[in-house]
Order: structure tokens, then C-alpha cells, then sequence
């Protein structure tokens, strides 16, 4: 055990719901890129909850969202690896004069 505490995350661990900063926490990433990517309906799926109608995210949604990223990126994902398609030649026609 450490002579000293470690600090306590401030994403709650257990939290099924996380805000805007938190849910920016977790990603990675800043708050603003989340409002930005909410306005222009990108980045991960989220709703209004309560009477105030405060932005949320499901942590289970959040991390669904951070597979189909990874899913996408074709160095992840070897289906989609341009160096596994079937290579494609160019067809000889003849020369228009």
C-alpha cells in the first residue's frame, strides 16, 4: 500500500450517467469539443435529462461509441486496411488522338 492516498478520480466510477465534463473526462477530450460536436449532430449519442434539460451521456452508450471509432479506423480494423483489398489495375484502352 502507498505511503501516501492516491487521488480519487472525478468521474464516478459507478456513475451510469455523466455530463457534459465528465463524459468529456472519460473521452479524453475538452467539454467545448463536445458541445461543438452535439451542435453539428457528431460524436457520441446523448439526450437531455431533468427539468433543467442538462445535457447527458450513458456511460454504456459512451463506450459503445469509442468501439464503433475503433471499428472505422481501418488500423484497427483489418476489413477495412486498404493494404487487404484485392488490387485493382488499370485497364489498357487504346489512345485517343
Amino acid at each position: 500500500m502507498p505511503a501516501y492516498p492516491l487521488p480519487a478520480p472525478s468521474v464516478a466510477v459507478g456513475a451510469a450517467f455523466l455530463n457534459v465534463k465528465d463524459a468529456a473526462e472519460y473521452l479524453g477530450l475538452s467539454p467545448h469539443t463536445l458541445y461543438v460536436w452535439r451542435h453539428r449532430r457528431q460524436g457520441p449519442p446523448s439526450f437531455r435529462m431533468g427539468p433543467r434539460g442538462r445535457v447527458m451521456y450513458r456511460r454504456e452508450t459512451l463506450d459503445a461509441w469509442i468501439h464503433e471509432q475503433e471499428q472505422a479506423d481501418s488500423r484497427c480494423n483489418t476489413e477495412l486496411s486498404p493494404l487487404n483489398a484485392p488490387r485493382h489495375y488499370r485497364s489498357v484502352s487504346s489512345a485517343v488522338a
